[in-house]
């Protein structure tokens, strides 16, 4: 039990680091979708390029995870309609609720209890979309 206790402090971290950095924030989610402030755009801007970087980092040393095996990330086949309609539903749902999945948990441990309903209702579509899936044009 006290061997998950760290993955328990980066969380609390992140989620801390979230809402200092007001990415929780429905007004600063609503400025984004209006194109009123990079601050949004420059925040996901600056994990993307973390992000790039950090995999470059990782193939370059042959970085390995913490069972001793290298990590490696296979190539992925790019479908330009399913990552089309996917964005879509996934902006549209963000803008609906205010909130991208990550944060929803930050905003329920912040207080936002009304992000409960969104919360259920992202857990019930999870569910749909693994029932739908093999129908589904992946």
């Amino acid at each position: 039990m006290l061997k998950y206790l760290k993955f328990l402090a980066v969380g609390f971290f992140f989620g801390v680091l979230l809402v200092k950095s007001e990415i929780v924030s429905w007004y600063r989610i609503f400025e984004m979708f209006k194109f009123q402030s990079f601050h949004m755009y420059g925040i996901i801007g600056s994990a993307i390029a973390l992000g790039m970087i950090g995999l470059l980092i990782m193939k370059k040393f042959k970085v390995k995870d913490i069972n001793g095996n290298q990590i490696s990330i296979p190539d992925k086949e790019h479908r330009f309609t399913g990552g089309l309609i996917g964005g879509a539903i996934f902006g549209l749902g963000w803008g609906l609720a205010g909130a991208c999945p990550g944060p929803m948990y930050v905003l329920l441990g912040t207080g936002v209890l009304t992000i409960a309903i969104v919360l259920v209702g992202t857990i019930i579509g999870t569910f749909i979309y693994g029932i739908l899936r093999p129908r589904l044009p992946h």
